[in-house]
C-alpha cells in the first residue's frame, strides 16, 4: 500500500541530511567518514521515500544496493547519477565503527552534494505524481 505520509517523512529527513552535507565541504573540518555517513543517510532515506510512494515494502536495512534492486524490481528506472551514490553503503556501518587509516583518495564532496540534491528532486517529483494518481 502506498504511504504518502511516510514517504514525505523520509524525504524530509533526507533533506535535513542534505542540508548538513552542504556545510561539510571542508575535509579539514569534516572527515570523509562523517561526510560519507551523511551521504549514505540521505540516499537511504530518499530511496525509502521512493519505495513508500510506490507501496513497495522494504526490509530494515542500510544497504543502498538492496534498496536500488527493490526499485528496479518494481519497474523503476534508476537514474544514472544515482549509481555512484549507491557505493556509499559502507559508510552506514563499516566506516563508522571500524578503525581505518585513510580512505583511498578524497570524496568529490561537491559532486556528492549535487547528486544527492538531484536525487531529492527526483523523488519529490515521484511522490507528487503518486499523490496525484
Amino acid at each position: 500500500m502506498k504511504d504518502p505520509e511516510q514517504a514525505g517523512n523520509f524525504l524530509s529527513t533526507a533533506a535535513r541530511d542534505h542540508r548538513a552535507l552542504c556545510g561539510m565541504e571542508d575535509p579539514e573540518v569534516f572527515s570523509a567518514e562523517i561526510f560519507g555517513f551523511h551521504v549514505q543517510q540521505a540516499v537511504e532515506k530518499a530511496l525509502k521515500a521512493w519505495l513508500c510512494s510506490l507501496g513497495v515494502p522494504f526490509p530494515r536495512t542500510h544497504d543502498l544496493d538492496e534498496l536500488g534492486v527493490l526499485l528496479e524490481e518494481a519497474g523503476e528506472e534508476i537514474p544514472e547519477f544515482l549509481h555512484a551514490l549507491l557505493e556509499f553503503t559502507d559508510f552506514a556501518v563499516t566506516f563508522r565503527y571500524e578503525a581505518f587509516a585513510d580512505l583511498e583518495g578524497d570524496i568529490d564532496r561537491r559532486g556528492c552534494i549535487d547528486a544527492v540534491g538531484r536525487l531529492l528532486q527526483h523523488v519529490q517529483r515521484i511522490i507528487a505524481q503518486s499523490n496525484n494518481q
